[in-house]
């Protein structure tokens, strides 16, 4: 299955069914009175996370997405069936956003969160609600009002713990299969890897976390070279970066200083945000490099690549410091764990406001949308309401 971290759809609710402006006609019954019904709700458009995607493949190719319209009000008093909802399905970690406004609607950042996206219009007003001592036989009734209808942005961001950073052929992938179960692609070529890949690393029964190793970047990335920005998104979510750089590189012109300041360079241009994560070296392919070589090598990078939070020199293909290295982020993790913790219920909770807000607002609207619809009757000079007479509609024929 292909990889899509990005589409672009159209949500459409249900508009609401009219009113109906009907009279009650029964035998022995001449004026039986208003009897027109309310008209149904339109179907509302809702958004569901679900961990069982990983990719916004199913909305590639189907664009649009309508939900039904609420049925017409009728006689008898009967009121418009509702129209049905619809569920749209994405991948844990989704964020949408408005395309037109840039309005941030959801993020589907936990299994089963359910966010409304575009909301059915309420049904129109039968005459039953326009009856009055003065106003007996009402002919008026109200349209429904139409569904909301959003062009939407849709982007993933895969929640993962530890984000690896590297140039192509790095040894991101071997790292990866080193230390967790997943079995991404290696081979002796750049971009070999053309997708997110996600891997849990167990360092105790009950301690773990997820690393997330994307494509590799090159310099002029922000420009388009390779493949380019695109998938930096996904170490957005990440709370340590790990940097790969290959001591050993192949093309004996490369400058694995040069490289790694290049990847740092490309993630400033790309999010302040990002760039300002903790970040960790990693200096990798030492089994390639002679035992009496490795330190000499080791020590002349440090020097000339500057500064370092934190550096650890690793084999990933023979495993060789790899081990301390997972125990180390595990250990950052867990004493970061209160802030990460009170970060996201911070996030949640500045979430469930803005989702109350808009609630609020809408149930304002049907509110407001009632009291004018009376109002606009209420306000009929005298004389111009309808009456109930002897040939008045509610006369039985």
């Amino acid at each position: 299955m292909k990889f899509f971290d990005e589409a672009r759809i159209e949500v459409i609710a249900g508009d609401g069914g009219n009113g109906a402006a009907t009279f009650r006609r029964e035998k022995f019954i001449p004026k039986g009175g208003p009897s027109g019904g309310d008209g149904g709700r339109g179907g509302s458009v809702y958004a569901v996370a679900d961990r069982n995607l990983n990719t916004l493949i199913d909305y590639r190719y189907t664009r649009s997405f309508r939900a039904e319209r609420g049925e017409n009000g009728g006689s008898r008093d009967c009121y418009g069936k509702g129209g049905g909802d619809i569920t749209l399905r994405f991948p844990v970690g989704t964020v949408i956003r408005d395309l037109d406004s840039d309005e941030l609607i959801a993020d589907l950042d936990e299994d089963g969160k359910t966010v409304l996206i575009a909301r059915g219009g309420r049904g129109g007003l039968g005459n039953i609600h326009f009856k009055s001592s003065i106003n007996r036989a009402p002919r008026k009734k109200t349209m429904g009002q139409e569904g909301e209808r959003r062009n939407l942005h849709l982007e993933l961001k895969v929640l993962a713990d530890v984000g690896l950073l590297g140039m192509p052929n790095a040894g991101k992938s071997t790292f990866i299969r080193s230390v967790s179960a997943a079995k991404p692609k290696v081979a002796d070529y750049p971009f070999t890897t053309l997708a997110p890949n996600l891997g849990v690393v167990r360092t105790t029964e009950n301690r773990s976390f997820v690393i997330a190793d994307i494509p590799g970047l090159i310099e002029g990335a922000a420009e388009g070279a390779g493949l380019g920005h695109q998938f930096l998104r996904h170490l957005q979510r990440t709370h340590v970066l790990l940097h790969l750089v290959d001591l050993a590189p192949f093309d004996p012109e490369a400058d694995p200083v040069a490289d790694a300041k290049a990847i740092v360079e490309e993630l400033r241009k790309y999010d302040e945000a990002l760039y300002s994560k903790p970040r960790w070296l990693a200096l990798n392919k030492l089994d390639l490099i002679p035992a009496e070589e490795r330190q000499a090598r080791i020590d002349a990078f440090l020097a000339d690549y500057g500064p370092v939070e934190r550096n650890f020199e690793i084999s990933a293909l023979k495993g060789e410091g790899t081990r301390e290295l997972i125990f180390a982020i595990q250990d950052f993790l867990d004493a970061e764990r209160a802030r990460i913790d009170a970060e996201r219920a911070a996030r949640q909770a500045e979430e469930a406001a803005r989702l109350a807000a808009a609630e609020a607002a809408r149930a304002a609207a049907d509110e407001l949308y009632e009291d004018e619809a009376l109002a606009d009757d209420d306000d009929l000079p005298e004389g111009e309401h309808d009456t109930d007479t002897d040939d008045g509609p509610g006369r039985e024929h």
